[in-house]
């Protein structure tokens, strides 16, 4: 059975990091854009980072331009803009697509294991959250309208 921990991607530096660092951590991994109606939620994932993450939550940020050309900007940008806009202090990955013949394997591998509505596959649009629990299962995916807060009782319950 494949788990979050089996899958490799890379930072916001091109990087590789391992996924297996993460086990027995609970993860929150979400597709992000810096230029969409649902940006302001880095504010709110920040804050969860800051509440739980001593106990063992992991927010994990993906980049992704494929919803209306929201995150045309290059990891560094999206860096910076996180950092002086947000105050980001959670992993931001490097860019990349969730959905079609490109998509990312962790992607491909969360969207098996947690549909959408109307149990669809694709990801609608920036900031869907997938939840992980301690064992590298998806537990739930959440839709963009979602907000961060609203995730709490269930990260709770999984730490």
């Amino acid at each position: 059975m494949t788990i979050l921990y089996d899958f490799t991607v890379a930072d916001n530096q091109g990087k590789p990091i391992e996924l297996s660092q993460f086990r027995g951590k609970v993860v929150l991994i979400v597709n992000t854009a810096s230029k969409c109606g649902f940006t302001p939620q880095y504010k709110d994932l920040e804050a969860l980072h800051q509440q739980y993450h001593q106990r063992g939550l992991v927010i994990l940020a993906f980049p992704c331009n494929q919803f209306g050309g929201q995150e045309p900007g290059s990891n560094a940008e999206i860096t910076q803009f996180c950092e002086l806009n947000y105050g980001v202090t959670f992993p931001l990955m490097g860019k990349l697509n969730v959905n079609g013949p490109e998509a990312a394997p962790v992607f491909e591998y969360l969207k098996d294991n947690a549909r959408g509505l109307l149990k669809s596959r694709a990801v609608k649009w920036n900031f869907t959250k997938f939840l992980v629990n301690k064992e590298g299962v998806v537990v739930k995916r959440y839709a963009p309208r979602t907000k961060p807060a609203s995730i709490a009782q269930a990260i709770e319950e999984l730490l």
